[in-house]
């Protein structure tokens, strides 16, 4: 059911509030369909999920919906670098007042915070790690929120991609502020991942709004090489020849070290960045790439969420990424200004092996789960932290299982507890089923693996096969994408072979 049916049009009065927002603070002309259907679902206080492209204008759908309901409106990004970004923009557009909420604060300017949000403050951005605070939470929920932002969305699916254990909390925290409007946004997701956000974040009677997936200033292609070798070489090759600035994406934090180091002795100015930089080495290559100080950035899935560059020119990747989703997700990092640009995917046949082994980390063992679940026979029901400190697993891997025992229906988990709910007998049978969906998952992950495998060896039009996965269909071959490509000259040929022929018949003919 399309939104534009089952919710009403706006107020003449509410119509006018708006478009003074969209032109007066915004500077937009009109708004996007994607936009409009999202913002008067939200505007009718309905839960909404809006699938919207990259570039689409996501953030204005809260910025908008914030200034026209009563009550302050609270934000959820998963990295700091995107919360700024955010900031900025609402500063820069001088909506209201806003403020951030994290880990690089300090006490007095949490307290000034937590001042401004008993007072006038109207956005609040903050990560899911500090809702997990029950000190945060409960200033939060005195400022009776009115509207619930879950921005990178498809950070709560554990079979989407970019999976963030801290997401799985947010439903709770919704249900403690006492169920604001709930507006998620994403750039991607797959019709089983928009089912995960819906039912991990308890949306009521959830309106779903997907529009355009489809990037057709994107050229598409895969080339495949004999061996490691030869496939940096040709990575570097076509680095070069590029117009530039560009990225350059990589499994591992050691290749994105090599492949850096062998574009800068090509000539490139490159830089690496992954997740074992330290902080300010990571934030200083983002702002040189930013500021074009840099040409390419070569880097694992730690960069990119949140980074709104609109020149990129090319997106190629030097190994598989882990599903489709990642892979729409860190295309759409290139041309968003709408002019042409270019994504390629390098791989050489053992490369699905690497991703195959590196989807396999991050499961639930049995041992884990056995001393979570005695911990919380012995403690009757703890708080993350204790048991985190009483079982000496990470906090994060706490998520995770507490939520596993949730969904086999054996524990309660709110913003600052988790509780066993059955005894020592049932929980070893309990355990037995959340094992049975790990294995689920494994096959899932190995799944999806399998599925961008499928994309890198197609012999039909990567557009088509691209969207499809998202539930879009193509009307025709695209004719931008390597296989088209490769169809039309192979047509081409054909065409001028047999017309060829028919010029020699004919002169055969006279001859005659």
């Amino acid at each position: 059911m399309r939104i534009a049916e089952a919710v009403p049009r706006l107020s003449a009065q509410s119509q006018r509030k708006l478009e003074s927002i969209l032109h007066d603070k915004l500077g937009f002309a009109q708004m996007r369909p994607g936009q409009q259907e999202a913002l008067r679902s939200v505007l009718a206080k309905r839960d909404t999920l809006a699938v919207l492209p990259t570039g689409a204008g996501k953030s204005a759908i809260y910025q908008i919906a914030a200034l026209m309901l009563e009550g302050p409106t609270v934000v959820v990004s998963p990295l700091i670098a995107l919360q700024r970004d955010q900031l900025e923009s609402i500063e820069d557009s001088d909506l209201a007042s806003a403020a951030v909420l994290n880990s690089t604060l300090g006490a007095d300017e949490k307290r000034e915070t937590f001042v401004q949000l008993k007072g006038d403050l109207e956005f609040l951005m903050l990560s899911p790690e500090q809702l997990a605070n029950p000190e945060t939470l409960e200033r939060v929920v005195r400022a009776k929120p009115s509207l619930f932002v879950v921005d990178e969305a498809h950070c709560i699916a554990e079979w989407g991609h970019d999976f963030r254990p801290d997401y799985l909390g947010l439903g709770a925290v919704i249900e403690r502020l006492g169920h604001p409007v709930v507006l998620a946004l994403t750039a991607t997701a797959s019709p089983e991942v928009r089912a995960q956000i819906l039912e991990r974040l308890g949306m009521r009677d959830g309106h779903v709004v997907v529009s355009g997936f489809d990037r057709p200033n994107i050229w598409l292609g895969a080339e495949l090489s004999a061996d490691e070798a030869s496939k940096r070489a040709a990575l570097v090759e076509r680095v070069v020849k590029a117009p530039k600035p560009g990225l350059v994406y990589a499994a591992t934090r050691a290749h994105s070290e090599q492949l850096a180091q062998l574009l800068r002795q090509a000539g490139v100015k490159a830089d690496a960045y992954h997740a074992g930089l330290r902080r300010t080495a990571r934030e200083a290559a983002q702002t040189r790439f930013m500021e074009d100080e840099i040409e390419v950035m070569v880097a694992t899935t730690a960069f990119g969420m949140g980074v709104d560059k609109p020149n990129v020119r090319f997106v190629f990747h030097y190994e598989l990424s882990d599903s489709l989703d990642s892979y729409y997700q860190e295309i759409g990092r290139a041309g968003r200004d709408g002019e042409p640009a270019n994504a390629c995917l390098f791989y050489i046949r053992k490369d699905v092996a690497l991703r195959r082994f590196l989807a396999s980390g991050g499961k639930l063992q049995r041992e884990s789960l056995e001393r979570i679940g005695e911990a919380l026979v012995e403690l009757g029901g703890a708080s993350r932290k204790r048991l985190a400190d009483h079982t000496g697993l990470p906090a994060k891997r706490i998520t995770q299982a507490a939520h596993r025992l949730a969904d086999v229906g054996v524990a309660e988990v709110t913003t600052t507890r988790i509780t066993l709910t059955c005894d020592r007998d049932a929980l070893s049978l309990a355990i037995d089923r959340v094992l049975a969906l790990e294995s689920a998952r494994g096959e899932a992950d190995r799944g999806r693996v399998r599925a961008m495998q499928a994309y890198a060896t197609l012999g039909t039009c990567r557009r088509a096969h691209l969207l499809a996965h998202f539930g879009e269909t193509l009307d025709a071959a695209c004719g931008a994408c390597d296989v088209c490509e490769r169809r039309r000259h192979a047509e081409a040929r054909e065409s001028e072979r047999v017309a060829s022929e028919a010029e020699h018949d004919a002169a055969a003919a006279k001859c005659r």
